[in-house]
């Protein structure tokens, strides 16, 4: 029997069952055999099959030292290496190579361009020896003899401080409201001061005040007899002729004129606006602690001198003063002044005062007056409420200052209700400007101080997560405040009738009279003496120097505005409007809100509200 197989290399292979041959003569055979079949020589697969397995190849490894590997692991991983670092590289040099489209950042709004103009101002109405980098090229050094002169002044130096307005007196009580109001926007805005590049600058401007103000009284001492209210005098009455601020119309570089220092020793309202002004300032210094104490101890030092020596700082022996700055009570500047230096020490007997119902009622608190709601430097009701109202807010201090606070705050908030067109509790004109001083001249002082105000109650509002606040039993968003505020500015930015900004140097249509002995006479090195300078006082010309950031009085009742240099009611401006523009701005500059919630109560110790006393015990 015979089977047959299929020979792999080609040929029918035969098995002989049958065969009974031995084991080394098949073996011969198939040696035989091999030698004769196989035409061609053999792959490794075909050994394989024909001589079963061989030996297996040995791996070959690679001595890294510290490891061994397999050199293909070694091998593929050096090469993938290189390959990924080829890759990115390409990707690099493709990204480097084509041109990419920069997202440049949203350019500043109008109120942040206008505020670095309007903090220009003062730099302008620096007075005494300037710093090296003022950054008005038109002034320089003046009135270095201030104090010096008078031989009846408690201090023989009063050089530095600022100009109040067109002419060269200091006058203190609206610089240091000024001062105040600065510090108060520095407190709740410092990063937005900061995000506009303009915070180191502003504290500046603080300072230059501040210093000055330590000159005006024993700030070393703890009680004072007196302080200065006034440097340089501008009365003209009865025909007067004798040389003075008002009368002389000469740059103030070139005074050559004796400049008296006006004193009281019974002055509350100037005192306790001092008081204001270097407490704030001390909060926006807290980390210069040295000076940050001096401004406490002067601030509290005028203070206790305010309150003890009673009296309004425009009668008796600083009477010119009235015909200027006239201040009609001191009540507001102890609930004012009592608020600040609470916030800068934490003293609650401070916060005792300023909630006393007494001083309140004095203040103007329960009237219902439509004129307490207008700050002003004069009047700081309105803005002591709003400080006041802060407490309530974000400590809730409890028993025994809520019920006092809780009115603070609705006459606050009845404040914010009166500056809605739809109350019409003021009239406007037709552009839209609200009339706060009734239509009497120089309006715009009082518009930034209530745009800052309303700006300020929106993001406290916001910041306590509170949406808005009753007018009567109308809720209104705090939306509606904000756009009364930017409304105001808006107008005094360029959107009003006249299409005219009444911030010098913002925009292309802007004043160029304004009534500024500096800015209308040129430096070019004469010396123009006390009438010598009149004929640039009437000339028709611009102002040869530009007063960068001024805020001029502003337009009459009807949006009238005439841009004459001796029309001081429309084109002058003064220290106090420019404080108030410079808060309006940098409140509403940048993103909504952004209030600092804390700083303010840097001092303030942790409280523990008191409980109220027991009801009396119940009788038929």
């Amino acid at each position: 029997m015979s089977m047959y197989g299929r020979d792999p290399w080609g040929g029918p292979l035969e098995i002989n069952t049958a065969d009974s041959a031995t084991d080394d003569d098949r073996s011969r055979n198939l040696q035989d055999f091999d030698r004769a079949a196989l035409s061609r020589p053999l792959d490794e697969t075909q050994q394989s099959w024909l001589l079963g397995p061989t030996e297996q190849k040995k791996k070959k490894y690679v001595d890294l030292g510290c490891i061994i590997v397999s050199r293909k692991i070694f091998v593929w991983t050096v090469g993938t290496i290189l390959v990924s670092a080829l890759i990115a590289g390409f990707i690099t040099l493709i990204v480097k190579t084509v041109p990419r489209h920069h997202h440049s950042h949203a350019p500043p709004d109008n109120y942040t361009l206008a505020l670095h103009k309007a903090l220009m101002f003062f730099n302008a109405q620096k007075s005494g020896k300037l710093p090296k980098h003022n950054n008005v090229s038109w002034r320089g050094n003046s009135c270095t003899q201030d104090g010096k002169s008078d031989s009846s002044s408690i201090t023989k130096d009063l050089v530095g401080g600022y100009y109040d307005a067109g002419d060269a007196i200091k006058f203190h009580f609206p610089k240091a409201f000024a001062m105040t109001m600065l510090s108060w926007s520095v407190i709740e805005y410092s990063s937005k001061y900061e995000t506009a590049g303009e915070l180191n600058h502003v504290k500046d401007i603080i300072k230059w005040g501040t210093d000055y103000f330590l000159k005006t009284f024993n700030h070393s001492a703890d009680s004072i007899s007196r302080v200065v209210a006034q440097v340089g005098v501008g009365d003209t009455s009865g025909g007067s002729t004798t040389p003075n601020d008002h009368y002389c119309w000469m740059r103030p570089e070139d005074i050559d004129y004796d400049r008296p220092v006006q004193e009281c020793s019974s002055c509350s309202d100037l005192a306790a606006e001092m008081a204001a002004a270097l407490a704030s300032a001390s909060i926006v210094f807290k980390d210069n602690k040295a000076y940050s104490q001096k401004l406490v101890h002067g601030a509290k030092t005028l203070f206790s001198f305010a309150r003890q020596q009673r009296g309004r700082y425009s009668a008796g022996n600083a009477a010119e003063a009235a015909k200027f700055y006239n201040s009609t009570s001191y009540w507001d500047e102890f609930i004012w002044g009592g608020a600040w230096l609470y916030y800068a020490t934490g003293n609650s007997s401070y916060l005792q005062l300023a909630t006393t119902t007494g001083l309140a009622k004095h203040a103007g608190t329960f009237w219902g007056s439509l004129d307490n709601s207008v700050h002003s430097w004069d009047n700081k009701l309105a803005g002591a409420q709003l400080l006041l109202s802060r407490l309530r807010l974000f400590l809730s201090p409890g028993y025994p200052y809520e019920e006092m606070l809780r009115t603070f705050h609705n006459q606050t908030s009845i404040t914010m209700c009166s500056y809605l067109p739809i109350f019409t509790s003021w009239n406007r004109t037709r552009g839209g400007l609200i009339q706060l001083n009734h239509g009497r001249p120089q309006p715009l002082q009082y518009v930034v101080n209530a745009a800052y105000l309303a700006t300020l109650f929106s993001d406290y509002l916001d910041a306590a997560d509170t949406p808005g606040w009753y007018c009567g039993p109308n809720f209104y968003s705090t939306k509606v405040l904000r756009e009364f505020a930017q409304t105001q500015m808006d107008y005094i930015l360029g959107k009003n009738p006249r299409k005219m900004s009444y911030v010098v140097g913002f925009g292309t249509h802007y004043p160029k009279h304004v009534h500024h002995r500096g800015a209308s006479i040129p430096k070019n090195k004469i010396k123009y003496n006390c009438k010598g300078g009149w004929k640039w006082r009437d000339s028709s010309k611009p102002n040869p120097n530009t007063l960068v950031g001024a805020l001029v009085a502003g337009p009459d009742k009807h949006d009238g505005f005439r841009d004459v240099r001796s029309n001081y009611n429309y084109t002058e401006p003064t220290l106090a409007g420019n404080a108030g523009l410079v808060a309006a701005l940098v409140a509403l500059s940048g993103e909504k809100g952004g209030i600092d919630k804390n700083t303010i109560f840097s001092a303030v110790p942790p409280m523990f509200p008191t409980p109220p006393p027991p009801p009396a015990p119940w009788k038929p």
